[in-house]
């Protein structure tokens, strides 16, 4: 009995035994969550083919089905700058130079990891429906931390601003929120852009070979990207467009490999702005390598891992001729499956923390609170005679005046997601002041020859067997093809949609429907007439059956203008076709009346008013990326002139000589020169572009429901006279860390509704080399108001044996008071704060004296209260 229970038990075991071996042999290793990354990744690349593998570095990741494998599609793509870009409904934040202005990196944090949450939403929500294309998914090529050297740039507003230490600052919190801080997961996936010495100008980025000294190199352009790999773990860089030093930097295995991977310890993957790879062999590029084989495997053998492109199919001829290898390709594609099973795509949703976040939390009451936070903090006091802010909300009659006031567009920015709701700077005063007539006026366009655009739905007619009728004649198509029967037809007023989660009818797929419009436009001034379309992905205009204008891509909305001499009266045939192939779906149609006195208009009503609020500034049309825009001070998305168009500079002096009160808003992303303005008008504010509430915030502020707090993170320049060439990369004259002029209004200032006074500075008169610092101050509100400041931290070389900054920003904290509340503040420098770059590169800790200035600015600033003390650093 006892043997025969022995044998039983043998036999138990032995079949458990074989049940388990069966189970993991039929479940693929890479499938197994408890086994390493490195052993699942291993595993799949192990069962790739070449051809698979050449597929699967190239940004469309094609999926991949076989008996031993089971990859789906995942196209990398993705934007998230301020808000989940260009994939449907989403949370917009202020744009990122506002974020920057907050001087508030746990804030930014906040902000951040909101954005994570809605992305992981909703590619939860694509995926869950087999969705996998771009903008779907969950790495993200942001964020931009280029140093904003020169305010002509036109891209220079996605950025952290001019500060080494401040963009890194705000970029490593922005990286931890959206990686998340699970030790075997990431939330989502950033990406630091562009590597290396890249800010403008952008018409030449294709061919421009950015040539700076070490010094430079060291000092100014890479420390935010040593911080983002080494502070906060960024797991992807992009490269950029330009040569450094000859080499295209996405073929450059100094600044892949000898920079980042050896002497930063970067783990991640590196891929290339789109279409960089070209530019290696393209005519009027870079082309240092006659083929596309030759530019892919340059690319492979520098340390690119993902190409934003299509030359890497010609990954297969570089293989044949031995110019690179399988194995250097599967170096790339291991570390490209090591970020996706990292962002937990090969677990079950229990197993990642971040696998369940509900639809609900995409512009969900907490992240619309969220975004109104950000955008009050962003906005900077710059100046504020006889403290005429904020505005007593008694006031009967406010003017609000300028191309700025009711445009929506201009609070989106660039590389931006689309809101339920977007509030004006217009409507946001509305809104605040429900109780006062607001007269409102455009004033001027925002550039001289630039159209002045509105929705103008009365001018529509269609035809009918009773004659015309106001509206067009729409017909909704169940596909992208105008094939077969509309689902439904209708007469639509205007042309002003924008669909995203809301397709016409539910039963439609918001990602593949069509629209045919049309009708007749009646003319109601003799003149030249501008007709303006924006949307995505596809549309077509035609007038009287002459196609106008015609847009098509994958890649991101659009405009499109078509200019027309026109005589009043006359109705012209209108046809417009739209066709949606992603989930960003919209379409509007804007055009401006011929002849209209918009100056006039604005005068009109600001002599009716008891203050006039001018919402002036720039406009994402005209700086930006790579544009397709030539007026006088804008060229191809960078400007040629700092100040504020001359259309809008003679408005506000004409309402200026009224001898009404005026508070100029600005809404802009690059800085102003501001000379005349901060001589003549009583009150400045810089409201950045605000995101979706940055009306509201705007009112907040002005109306004093909210004391700004925002401080500047680049310096306002009077003229570009007072700059050194744009297309010279060299630091000298530029930023406040070098600059010897007098600036408008300095790198780190912004004003307060409240006073804000130091003392009991203290600091150690000397140090040892090596030494931690530390120092503290206090801070005191002397005012009648709550309020944030900015203490923050400068150092001077006072006897340095090589070059060095004028000053250089080393410290801040952002702190809130109460009204006569104080409190003190402690900063530890550490020893390579004292560092200077030598003409080498290598950075060095040299005894001498040094002078430590803490304050609520510069110092120097003769506005603001800063405590400066000289400390000797010993041997």
């Amino acid at each position: 009995m006892f043997k025969r229970n022995i044998l039983l038990f043998v036999l138990f075991v032995s079949q458990s035994f074989l049940t388990q071996l069966s189970f993991a042999q039929k479940m693929q290793i890479y499938k197994n969550s408890k086994l390493s990354t490195e052993e699942r990744v291993n595993d799949l690349v192990s069962k790739l083919t070449l051809d698979q593998k050449i597929k699967l570095l190239q940004y469309k990741g094609t999926p991949i089905k076989t008996k031993d494998l089971d990859i789906p599609a995942y196209n990398w793509w993705n934007e998230c700058l301020h808000g989940v870009a260009r994939a449907g409904r989403a949370t917009v934040f202020p744009q990122a130079i506002g974020l920057a202005a907050t001087w508030e990196p746990s804030f930014i944090e906040k902000v951040s990891s909101a954005i994570a949450d809605e992305a992981r939403a909703k590619y939860d929500y694509f995926s869950s429906r087999d969705k996998r294309g771009m903008y779907q998914g969950l790495n993200f090529w942001t964020p931009n931390i280029n140093i904003f050297r020169d305010p002509r740039w036109g891209r220079g507003m996605e950025t952290y601003g001019e500060d080494p230490y401040l963009t890194g600052t705000i970029a490593t919190s922005f990286i931890r929120g959206l990686q998340g801080n699970n030790p075997n997961y990431f939330k989502t996936i950033a990406t630091v852009k562009h590597f290396a010495v890249h800010s403008g100008p952008e018409q030449s980025r294709h061919n421009f070979n950015a040539e700076v000294s070490d010094r430079d190199f060291f000092e100014t352009y890479t420390p935010a990207f040593k911080m983002a790999i080494q502070d906060a773990g960024v797991y992807s860089l992009m490269c950029a467009y330009n040569s450094f030093r000859g080499e295209p930097c996405c073929g450059s295995s100094y600044l892949l490999v000898d920079i980042l991977r050896k002497r930063w310890g970067f783990n991640g993957f590196i891929v290339t702005d789109c279409g960089a790879v070209d530019d290696f062999f393209k005519k009027g590029t870079h082309q240092i390598v006659p083929t596309a084989e030759e530019a892919a495997a340059l690319a492979i053998k520098a340390g690119v891992d993902l190409e934003c492109g299509d030359i890497f199919s010609a990954l297969d001829k570089a293989i044949e001729k031995k110019l690179v290898t399988e194995a250097e390709l599967d170096v790339a594609i291991k570390r490209l499956f090591t970020a996706r099973f990292k962002l937990g795509m090969f677990d079950k949703a229990t197993d990642n923390p971040y696998g369940n976040i509900p639809y609900s939390v995409v512009e969900s009451e907490g992240h619309q609170k969220l975004t109104l936070d950000a955008a009050r903090k962003s906005i900077v006091l710059l100046k504020n005679s006889n403290n005429l802010l904020p505005l007593n909300k008694s006031l009967k009659t406010i003017a609000v005046i300028g191309p700025n006031a009711n445009d929506e567009e201009v609070m989106l920015a660039n590389y931006n997601g689309f809101p339920s709701e977007i509030i004006t700077p217009l409507e946001g005063i509305k809104r605040k002041m429900r109780g006062a007539k607001i007269l409102y006026a455009k004033g001027s366009s925002h550039a001289e020859g630039a159209p002045s655009l509105d929705i103008i739905p009365a001018q529509f007619f269609y035809q009918d067997k009773q004659g015309l009728k106001k509206g067009l004649f729409a017909a909704y198509y169940g596909d992208s093809s105008f094939k077969g029967k509309p689902i439904f037809n209708r007469v639509d007023k205007e042309i002003n949609f924008n669909w995203m989660d809301n397709p016409p009818i539910k039963s439609m797929d918001v990602e593949k429907f069509a629209v045919s419009w049309s009708g007749y436009v009646r003319v109601p001034e003799t003149g030249v007439i501008n007709f303006n379309m924006f949307g995505s992905e596809q549309y077509e205009f035609m007038i009287d059956g002459k196609r106008q204008f015609f847009f098509s891509s994958i890649y991101s909305p659009g405009y499109n203008s078509a200019s027309l001499n026109l005589k009043k009266g006359e109705l012209h045939k209108i046809d417009v076709k739209y066709i949606s192939r992603g989930p960003n779906a919209q379409l509007k149609l804007s055009w401006n009346l011929p002849n209209q006195n918009l100056k006039a208009e604005a005068i009109r009503i600001a002599k009716q008013a008891d203050v006039v609020i001018m919402c002036l500034g720039l406009s994402p049309r005209l700086e930006g990326e790579e544009m397709n825009v030539k007026l006088d001070g804008f060229e191809g998305g960078d400007r040629t002139k700092i100040g504020l168009p001359k259309v809008q500079q003679d408005l506000l002096k004409e309402i200026k000589a009224l001898g009404k009160p005026v508070v100029l808003v600005l809404l802009n992303g690059g800085a102003l020169g501001l000379k005349w303005e901060n001589e003549n008008l009583p009150a400045i504010v810089e409201a950045w572009y605000g995101g979706q509430k940055g009306g509201e915030a705007i009112a907040d502020v002005i109306f004093g429901d909210y004391n700004p707090s925002g401080r500047l993170p680049v310096t306002f320049y009077a003229s570009v006279d007072d700059l050194p060439a744009f297309d010279n990369y060299n630091m000298e004259g530029r930023t406040y860390k070098y600059f010897k002029g007098e600036p408008v209004y300095e790198f780190g200032y912004g004003l307060s509704y409240t006073k804000f006074s130091y003392d009991k500075f203290e600091i150690k008169n000397s140090f040892n080399l090596n030494d931690e610092v530390n120092l503290s101050v206090e801070v005191k509100n002397n005012g009648n108001l709550e309020g944030d400041e900015v203490v923050q931290v400068y150092l001077k070389h006072l006897d340095s044996k090589v070059p060095a900054p004028l000053i250089s920003l080393k410290a801040f904290k952002k702190v809130h008071l109460g009204k006569g509340e104080k409190k003190t503040v402690i900063f530890k420098l550490k020893p390579s704060d004292f560092s200077v770059i030598m003409e080498n590169g290598d950075a060095v800790i040299n005894p001498g004296k040094f002078e430590i200035a803490v304050g609520g600015g510069q110092p120097g600033d003769k506005n603001l209260n800063v405590f400066n003390k000289i400390i000797e650093m010993n041997k």
